[in-house]
């Protein structure tokens, strides 16, 4: 296994102070905390080559989870191993493995253009010349950096600068990649474009990938399996349909009619919502089946067009997130 992690724990301390200026000079004579539990007893294991999506609602612990994979953080029990390396023990020669992007912080100098950023990463991490020419021209390539490799990263569009966070983390040739919310704020080409990449460096590379994020798109896209934290605990562990399946075997119709009755009473279906001449209905096809359903809808809708797919997952992870109140 690349990543064991065993009842890992961390409870963080916030001092608490109440509003007024007398309140506030108590606080600095006595002061009380608070104690906020952000991983309880939290245990999994991760292969080689595997792409995880690691999900939760803010606070649930996701950052915190990978900041101590990342040997950023130390746990206060439990332990792990990455690569049958403890991190936060042994970080100078851990680091060398790994690749970290978290997607509201940097590791390009602001001031400087992108290429000499890469150089000074060449240097800090101690990659051989012709090792950091290879690869660095394949990021290029894989990325379409060509245009703004010499730009300063202060001149980059958001985009643009996540591109190369990741050609950046990359550099050294690691062999698991962390990512944490890698997609924040892209518009939908550059989301496109970081998921495509991702997905292309696990299929040929082989890189393992922990990829955290609450945009459920990314999840869907490149996530086989999906672990969903919540409250510092894991909550669920497998696929994206075992998921779906815990939640809920309902599938989803979508019909375009021209005309039709306004009243909707089929067993086994439930409408969602309508939208002009649209119809959005979820049904248990363990109770109707698609084509029952089809030929029910016929008799009261002159049916333009069908569409039968899984409900978003988004929904999918509200009802489980409202499921187990969380």
């Amino acid at each position: 296994m690349d990543i064991v992690a065993n009842e890992l724990s961390k409870v963080y301390k916030i001092p608490k102070r109440k509003a007024g200026i007398m309140n506030g000079l108590k606080s600095m004579v006595h002061r009380e905390y608070e104690e906020i539990v952000a991983l309880n007893k939290v245990s999994f294991e991760i292969g080689k080559g595997e792409l995880v999506g690691y999900i939760g609602p803010n606070g649930a612990g996701k950052s915190t989870s990978i900041k101590i994979l990342s040997g950023i953080l130390t746990p206060d029990s439990g332990e792990c191993k990455v690569l049958d390396k403890i991190p936060y023990k042994d970080r100078i020669n851990y680091v060398k493995n790994i690749g970290v992007v978290f997607g509201q912080r940097t590791q390009l100098w602001w001031d400087l253009p992108v290429i000499d950023s890469f150089e000074l990463l060449k240097d800090i991490y101690k990659i051989r010349f012709g090792d950091y020419v290879k690869m660095k021209k394949e990021l290029i390539k894989w990325l379409n950096l060509e245009s703004f490799i010499n730009t300063p990263v202060r001149q980059l569009s958001l985009g643009q600068k996540m591109r190369c966070e990741l050609a950046a983390s990359l550099l050294h040739s690691p062999s698991i990649l962390f990512l944490d919310e890698p997609t924040i704020g892209l518009d939908a080409i550059s989301k496109l474009a970081v998921r495509e990449f991702i997905k292309k460096l696990n299929k040929e590379r082989g890189v393992t990938v922990i990829l955290t994020t609450h945009d459920m798109d990314d999840i869907e896209t490149l996530c086989d399996r999906v672990i969903v934290i919540g409250k510092g605990e894991i909550l669920s562990d497998g696929s994206l349909k075992s998921l779906r399946n815990r939640v809920s075997n309902e599938r989803r119709l979508i019909l375009d009619f021209e005309q039709g009755k306004n009243t909707f009473s089929i067993e086994g279906a439930t409408l969602v919502r309508e939208e002009k001449n649209r119809l959005i209905i979820d049904f248990n096809p363990d109770i109707i089946t698609p084509a029952n359903l089809i030929t029910a809808l016929s008799t009261k809708y002159k049916i333009k067009d069908i569409l039968i797919e899984n409900p978003p997952i988004e929904e999918v992870i509200a009802q489980l997130y409202e499921e187990l109140k969380i």
